[in-house]
């Protein structure tokens, strides 16, 4: 799955464990009803962030993940996370990663036709 926006937030890595750290992502979707899509990159993931600011137009890949926990009173609870694995930037709103289609007076018109030929084209 992917989420795309742009960033509103990066945190710091946080350290929660000896072995575990985590790095939070905003992103909030340019649609009518924005939404701000909490996104967490862990272990190595985080270094992916580095390289980003907010504001950027970026396309973030998910996955979504749910755990079950019984607390001591003996309670089922459900919890869901979304967990960032790769980032992308967008090109900017008006630039085209394709170079422009050149004007039609750039190409010569056909000057071999001949009607009597027989059309091969499967349309």
């Amino acid at each position: 799955m992917e989420v795309i926006g742009k960033v509103k937030v990066i945190n710091p890595e946080q350290q929660v464990s000896a072995s575990f750290k985590k790095r939070e992502l905003v992103v909030t979707t340019d649609e009518q009803y924005p939404q701000h899509i909490l996104v967490e990159f862990t272990q190595d993931k985080c270094d992916l962030l580095s390289n980003y600011k907010q504001g950027e137009a970026v396309k973030v890949s998910i996955n979504l993940r749910g755990r079950e926990w019984v607390n001591p009173q003996g309670e089922t609870r459900y919890f869901n996370s979304i967990q960032g694995w790769r980032i992308e930037r967008l090109a900017p709103e008006g630039s085209s990663q394709t170079p422009p289609m050149p004007a039609a007076e750039a190409f010569a018109p056909a000057t071999n036709l001949n009607e009597d030929e027989p059309d091969d084209l499967p349309f």
